[in-house]
């Protein structure tokens, strides 16, 4: 017997901040836990906001920019990022995003394609193990494309 697909609504996953004082949230839309060794959340970026440098040692991270504008660090490497763009982080760079908006968030779907290879515990337990958040209608409109 064939396994039935997963599927979730947006009302359905919750935004969690890494460490309470961070300016990103993500939520997790699929990962292990799901059966798949990739794991892709929504990943949103408050005006200014920015994730510390980190690193995947054997995962390649790609982010596919919804709405927003900011640059993406990656080693001695910096590129703008907007919408419609796709960024590809190879495994092991030292990383970070900024959203160079003032007032406007950054919103991408981020998908981490070794979850397992991210870090000890993937990448998905992290997430998983943050502070709760909340969606707004802001982030709601965005993530539902209108």
């Amino acid at each position: 017997m064939a396994t039935a697909p997963t599927l979730r609504h947006l009302d359905q996953v919750v935004p969690q901040l890494i460490s309470p004082a961070d300016t990103v949230r993500l939520a997790l839309l699929a990962g292990p836990a799901d059966g798949s060794p990739a794991s892709v959340f929504y990943e949103v970026w408050e005006p200014g906001g920015a994730q510390p440098d980190n690193s995947h040692p054997d995962s390649t991270e790609i982010f596919v920019v919804l709405t927003g504008h900011g640059i993406a660090h990656s080693d001695e490497h910096s590129v703008p990022i907007g919408p419609g763009d796709v960024l590809v982080l190879p495994p092991g760079s030292v990383h970070r995003i900024e959203n160079t908006s003032a007032t406007e968030r950054l919103y991408t779907v981020t998908i981490m394609a070794e979850d397992g290879g991210a870090m000890p515990g993937g990448f998905a337990a992290l997430v998983s193990a943050g502070t709760p958040a909340q969606w707004d209608d802001t982030d709601r409109a965005a993530l539902r494309g209108h």
